[in-house]
């Protein structure tokens, strides 16, 4: 009942707004303007993709290359002490030169996301 009550005037009301739409004729819509707003778009936006392409790749590669350079730093750390010691020395610090350097190339693809702000910031 007290759905009744609530919905009754508010269907009268859209269709009020509905009648005084339709009585004042057909709207014109200056389409120049909002076509250019759409390119303007679609530019915008195929430069946030190709951005976010090359963030993809430069990420991915950042990260295999820290992964790896990572998992010989271990490989050299697990040698240590061992008959081994000298390859394990040069493990650790080759492991650790490569990894270091993933994880710069991995921070570096971020790059590409404050490109794409500061562009939309110029305009």
């Amino acid at each position: 009942m007290k759905k009744n009550l609530f919905l009754t005037p508010l269907l009268f009301f859209i269709f009020l707004l509905n009648h005084s739409l339709y009585a004042q004729g057909p709207v014109s819509i200056d389409t120049t303007g909002t076509e250019a707003k759409i390119q303007m778009m679609e530019e915008r936006l195929s430069y946030l993709e190709d951005n976010l392409s090359k963030m993809d790749k430069q990420f991915k590669t950042g990260a295999v290359m820290a992964a790896a350079g990572y998992t010989v730093t271990i490989i050299g750390g697990l040698m240590l002490g061992r008959e081994n010691d000298d390859l394990g020395q040069g493990l650790l610090i080759a492991g650790g030169t490569i990894g270091l350097g993933g994880t710069i190339v991995l921070v570096d693809a971020f790059k590409y996301l404050g490109r794409s702000k500061k562009r939309r910031d110029r305009k």
